[in-house]
């Protein structure tokens, strides 16, 4: 496992390896604003399998994603209904993945059969300078083994993920809670999960706007 530390003097250098190796078809650890995600190529087959058995993922559970710049958005989704593209002008770069629509060509395992997909664009510059990197939108399901619980600290993550091919280490991440994800798929809110955004704070800010 290739373990990277940012520092001013090589951030260009390393996140330019980094773009390149997830090109490889490679799955590493990145840090977010909230845990470690893992990182890979969401178009690729090859990738998405060998996270999903690093994970020790159980088939039937989606993978969301995260994008590099808002731009990105229109390679994963179909389309935004009018209630995403207000929660995306009231919270992101943040802890908010939105489901929608799914582009037809994405993988399965992306998807898990849904039609939808999870995004978000995060609040963490790192993270976004990651998919810049590699060129597009990557995975960004929790780094840790499944059912376990989310990892902050990137000690913790080479003793439990030893088979990653990478590590960008930039120390614990803020780690409290995971994103909060909405679906907006039918131009109408639905909780899947409460996270870092409670989701009555959600409801207020869209009844203020």
């Amino acid at each position: 496992m290739k373990r990277y530390f940012i520092s001013q003097e090589n951030f260009s250098a390393v996140l330019k390896e980094v773009g390149e190796l997830l090109r490889l078809e490679k799955v590493g650890a990145i840090p977010t604003e909230t845990f470690y995600g893992l990182a890979c190529n969401p178009f690729s087959q090859k990738a998405l399998e060998r996270l999903v058995d690093i994970k020790g993922r159980e088939e039937g559970k989606p993978i969301l994603l995260l994008l590099g710049r808002l731009d990105d958005l229109l390679l994963v989704a179909e389309r935004v209904p009018p209630l995403g593209l207000k929660l995306i002008k009231l919270f992101w770069p943040g802890p908010l993945t939105l489901v929608l629509p799914a582009k037809k060509n994405l993988p399965k395992l992306i998807t898990a059969g849904t039609g939808t997909v999870g995004v978000r664009l995060s609040s963490l510059e790192l993270t976004r300078k990651v998919a810049q990197a590699f060129g597009g939108p990557i995975t960004g399901t929790s780094a840790n083994k499944s059912n376990e619980p989310a990892i902050s600290d990137p000690e913790e993550l080479l003793k439990k993920l030893p088979d990653l091919d990478f590590i960008l280490d930039a120390g614990k991440t803020e780690g409290k809670a995971p994103s909060t994800v909405v679906s907006v798929v039918e131009n109408r809110l639905e909780l899947i999960r409460e996270g870092a955004i409670p989701f009555e704070e959600i409801k207020r800010k869209l009844e203020e706007a």
